[in-house]
C-alpha cells in the first residue's frame, strides 16, 4: 500500500505545478539572479588589454586555462568582474571548518544554535574578503607581468581597479548564493557553479568535435567518450542515490490504558553523505596556484617552476595531492557537518528508538561511527574514481575538454537536489490543499447542521 506522499507524487503534474505559486516565484527568482550572474562574467575588468588577452587565450584554451574558464563560467577567460568566481568564499569556508573542529572558541561557537552560526557564518565572509583580495592582488600582477594591461595605463592604478573589481565581484557572488538559498530554490553556491559549467559545455563541446574533424582525434575516441560520459552520468546517479538503511526499533508504549506497539523504522546513510563538497574543496585548494601561474609563464622561480610542473594537472604528484584531499575532505565533512553520531545517537536516545542488539547512547554512537566510517571508504573512493578519471583522459589522450570528473559530479549532484527540492514544495503545496479542502469541508457540514434520523 503507497504512502500518503507517494499517492501524492504520484499525481503532481503541470497543472499542481501551475497552482503552485510560491514555488514558480522562488523559481523565477532563482532564475533572474542567474542571469545576473552570467551577464557579470561578461563586464571585463578595467584595464584590460582585450586582443593580448584573446591570444593569450587561445594558446592556453586547451590546457588549465580551459578548466579554470569553466569552473569561473568563462569569466576568467574574459577577466570579467567574476573573474575569481566563488572559490575564495569555498576556500574560506573550509578554513573556517577546520578551525572550527579544532579551535575550542569556535566549537563553543556551534554549541550555541543559531547565534552561534551566525557569527561563523561572519567570520567566514571576513576570511573571504582576506582570500579575495590576496587572490586578486596576485592575479593583477600576473596581468601586468604578461603585458596584458593597456600600455599607458598606470601599474598602481590598475592594481587597485582590477583588485577592487575582482573583490567586489566575489563578494557580489556570495551574497547572489546566500538570497538563492534563502529566497530561491536549491543551493545558491552550488547553482552558481552549476550555471557556469553548464553555460561552457557547448563551447568546449564544440572544440572537442572540431578536433576531430581536423583529425587530432579519431572517430573511435570521440564516440568511446560520449560513451563513457554517459556511463559515468548513470554511475554517479546510482552511487547519488544508494542508500545504507540501519534498522531502529521503537519500545512498545502506553497511553492511559491502551498499549501501543512501538513499531520500527530505517535510518538512511547515503553512500556519500557528504555531495559534491568534497570535490568542490578539493578543486578550490588546486585551481588556486594554476591559475596564478597559467598568468605568469616565464616569470616564476625555478623553484616554483619545479613545483609546478610537478604538481600540474595529470603528474603524479597532482593525482595523489588531489585523491588525498578528496578523501579527507570526504571523511571530514561527513562527521563534523553532515552527519554526526554523537548527535544521531542522542536524537535516538532522546525519542526512546535503539539499534537492535545496541545500547542507547554510546554504544549506539560507536556502532554508527563503525558503519558510517566503512560507508565512507567506498563513498571516496568513488568520488575520487570519478575526480580523477578526467585527469587521466586529458594527460594520456590529450582530450581538451573537461568530460567527467567533478564538472559532471557537480552538474549530477546539483540537478538531483535541486529536482528533490521542487518535488518537496510541490508536495507541500499539495499537502496544504488537502488540508483547506478537508477544513471547507467541515465548515459546509457544519452550516447544514446536524443529520436527521
Amino acid at each position: 500500500m503507497a504512502s500518503a506522499a507517494e499517492q501524492m507524487a504520484a499525481n503532481m503534474s503541470w497543472g499542481a505545478f501551475g497552482k503552485a505559486t510560491e514555488l514558480r516565484s522562488r523559481i523565477f527568482f532563482t532564475i533572474g539572479l542567474l542571469i545576473i550572474y552570467r551577464i557579470g562574467t561578461y563586464i571585463p575588468v578595467p584595464g584590460i588589454d582585450a586582443n593580448a588577452l584573446r591570444e593569450f587565450m587561445d594558446q592556453a584554451q586547451s590546457g588549465i586555462a580551459g578548466v579554470l574558464g569553466m569552473f569561473t563560467g568563462g569569466a576568467l577567460s574574459r577577466m570579467g568582474v567574476f573573474a575569481l568566481g566563488i572559490m575564495p568564499y569555498i576556500s574560506a569556508s573550509i578554513i573556517v571548518q577546520l578551525l572550527s573542529s579544532m579551535w575550542e572558541p569556535l566549537k563553543q561557537l556551534k554549541k550555541e544554535g543559531e547565534q552561534g552560526r551566525k557569527k561563523i557564518n561572519q567570520y567566514t565572509r571576513y576570511g573571504t574578503v582576506l582570500l579575495a583580495t590576496g587572490q586578486a592582488f596576485a592575479l593583477a600582477n600576473s596581468l601586468l607581468a604578461g603585458d596584458l594591461v593597456q600600455a599607458d595605463l598606470p601599474s598602481m592604478f590598475f592594481i587597485a581597479a582590477c583588485v577592487i573589481t575582482l573583490v567586489g565581484g566575489t563578494m557580489f557572488l556570495m551574497w547572489l548564493g546566500e538570497q538563492i538559498t534563502a529566497r530561491g530554490i536549491g543551493n545558491g553556491i552550488s547553482l552558481i557553479i552549476f550555471v557556469g559549467i553548464v553555460a561552457e559545455i557547448p563551447a568546449a563541446l564544440g572544440q572537442f568535435l572540431a578536433s576531430g574533424r581536423s583529425g587530432a582525434i579519431s572517430p573511435a575516441v570521440i564516440i568511446g567518450v560520449i560513451v563513457m560520459v554517459v556511463a559515468v552520468i548513470a554511475f554517479v546517479v546510482f552511487m547519488e542515490r544508494a542508500l545504507r538503511k540501519i534498522h531502529i526499533q521503537y519500545p512498545r508504549r502506553q497511553v492511559g490504558m491502551k498499549v501501543y506497539d512501538g513499531g520500527s523504522s530505517h535510518l538512511p546513510v547515503k553512500v556519500n553523505p557528504a555531495g559534491v563538497i568534497p570535490a568542490i574543496f578539493a578543486s578550490a585548494l588546486l585551481l588556486l596556484p594554476t591559475t596564478i601561474s597559467t598568468f605568469s609563464t616565464g616569470q616564476t622561480g625555478p623553484i616554483m617552476a619545479t613545483i609546478l610542473a610537478y604538481f600540474g594537472p595529470g603528474q603524479p604528484l597532482y593525482l595523489l595531492f588531489f585523491t588525498g584531499m578528496i578523501v579527507f575532505f570526504t571523511f571530514f565533512y561527513t562527521k563534523e557537518v553532515a552527519f554526526k553520531v554523537d548527535d544521531v545517537a542522542d536524537n535516538l536516545k532522546n525519542q526512546n528508538g535503539f539499534v537492535p542488539g545496541i545500547r542507547p547512547g554510546k554504544k549506539t554512537a560507536e556502532y554508527l561511527d563503525y558503519v558510517v566510517t566503512r560507508i565512507l571508504v567506498l563513498g571516496a573512493g568513488y568520488l575520487a574514481l570519478v575526480c580523477l578519471l578526467p585527469e587521466i583522459l586529458r594527460s594520456q589522450l590529450a582530450i581538451p575538454f573537461y568530460f567527467g570528473g567533478t564538472s559532471v559530479l557537480i552538474v549530477v549532484s546539483v540537478t538531483m537536489d535541486t529536482i528533490n527540492q521542487v518535488q518537496s514544495h510541490l508536495l507541500a503545496h499539495q499537502y496544504e490543499g488537502l488540508i483547506e479542502k478537508s477544513q471547507l469541508r467541515g465548515k459546509k457540514r457544519g452550516k447544514k447542521g446536524p443529520a436527521r434520523r
